[in-house]
């Protein structure tokens, strides 16, 4: 892996690989996630990929995307602790598997950059057409969470647990705010976005670190050579607030949901802490082998489901559950019983290798995965942390149980959400 600073802001990660057939091209724009620019934020890749100047509807566009090969292209949005990360990945064939010369890699990477500085439209604004029909379909992916009864219950817990925080902020914004949304605002947000905010463009091939860098550098040339803000950073709050808080609503569902919000003791970047609240995770509810699948779920049959995810930098780790209404009280009582039993390192030592190994393997097949690579590499520039996939495998395979034990004492309960039925 290479880096290289392209303009003050604008930075070029590289992986030189032929372990792919395909080559991936990224191109990010980190935001701080705030309630006020969110859904235009979120908006902003959609209505970008109808077309651009040269290629102004989906059907010439679609075209050029033909012409290199079947070339995907996509637009992203994404929530990294409280950073809000929009742009753009492509998939498309490897110059190695084209027959003679070829300079794929460069007609690609000229299209990412044509299609974020050049949309469709005279320069000025964007195409209404293209406006209204985008925020109709952002409109319509905001209302549609609810049908997703674990995704809506997991993010009622963030926002209600992280109220007056950025992380409780949805990664679309809110409906209100995506209907309000005037292309004049969506002109203006762009220039903001493209003269302020830090860019990580991202490469993974089996090109030469040079030859990617003057593709991207060609590409991306008519970006604003502005003083871009620095990374936007996520703070962590180390504690609970106050006393235990509880939320709750009632629809017409047929399994409950209790999730649980918990505080982690603060944020977790380096590798030295990133090792061991991986391993605690893996042995408290980040897998099959854990501790909330083992007992709370197979054991007690407590719950349908119940697992645990983190957001390392933002210092929190959900517990989420699917629940018999008649069994909300019971599930939540073991699987905080089984969180006390990791503070009290009541963790065997097939347990914990167990963990060591699942973290370890998870890691290393992100070598052997494009886009995980592509994540895992966005994740180490918004965090500001560089280490590899290998070494943070390396750190996991060596944590010990007091470690474990050490990160899992400074673990506090914060909020519980339930979704329950109408006549629960």
């Amino acid at each position: 892996m290479i880096e290289r600073t392209l303009a003050p802001g604008v930075t070029l990660r590289a992986v030189q690989t032929s372990k792919f057939k395909t080559s991936m091209l990224a191109v990010t724009f980190l935001e701080p996630l705030r309630e006020e620019t969110a859904s235009c934020n979120a908006l902003l890749p959609r209505v970008l990929r109808r077309g651009t100047q040269d290629h102004p509807d989906l059907e010439s566009l679609s075209a050029a995307l033909d012409e290199l090969y079947g070339m995907n292209l996509e637009p992203i949005v994404r929530k990294k602790g409280e950073v809000q990360c929009l742009g753009f990945w492509a998939s498309v064939l490897d110059d190695a598997y084209v027959p003679g010369q070829s300079h794929l890699l460069e007609s690609a990477a000229a299209l990412l950059g044509e299609l974020v500085l050049r949309p469709a439209g005279d320069g000025t604004a964007f195409l209404p057409e293209y406006v209204d029909s985008e925020r109709a379909n952002l409109v319509d992916k905001i209302r549609a969470e609810v049908n997703d009864k674990l995704q809506y219950s997991l993010s009622r817990l963030r926002s209600q647990m992280c109220q007056g925080e950025a992380y409780g902020v949805g990664r679309y914004g809110s409906e209100e705010s995506a209907q309000s949304i005037t292309g004049e605002a969506l002109q203006e947000r762009y220039r903001a976005v493209l003269q302020t905010a830090p860019v990580f463009l991202y490469y993974c091939g089996s090109a030469e670190p040079e030859r990617v860098e003057r593709a991207f550098r060609a590409a991306f040339a008519a970006l604003p050579q502005t003083e871009r803000a620095p990374i936007p950073q996520t703070i962590a709050v180390d504690q609970p607030k106050g006393p235990l808080r509880r939320f709750s609503d009632s629809m017409d569902v047929g399994q409950g949901k209790l999730i649980l919000g918990l505080r982690l003791g603060g944020g977790v970047r380096d590798l030295a802490q990133t090792a061991p609240t991986m391993i605690l995770h893996a042995v408290y509810g980040g897998s099959t082998n854990s501790k909330l699948f083992l007992n709370v779920r197979e054991r007690l049959s407590l719950c349908y489901f119940a697992n645990a995810s983190l957001a390392l930098s933002k210092g929190v780790m959900t517990v989420y559950s699917g629940v018999e209404f008649a069994n909300f009280q019971k599930a939540e009582e073991e699987i905080l019983a089984q969180l006390e039993a990791c503070r009290r390192g009541e963790i065997t030592e097939e347990e914990l290798e167990t963990a060591r190994r699942s973290v370890a393997g998870s890691l290393r097949t992100t070598l052997d995965v494009q886009s995980k690579l592509e994540e895992f590499w966005l994740n180490r520039f918004v965090t500001g942390t560089d280490y590899t996939p290998q070494a943070l495998a390396q750190a996991a395979e060596a944590v010990t149980l007091e470690q474990v034990v050490a990160c899992a004492r400074k673990v506090q309960l914060d909020s519980i959400y339930t979704l329950r039925g109408k006549e629960d």
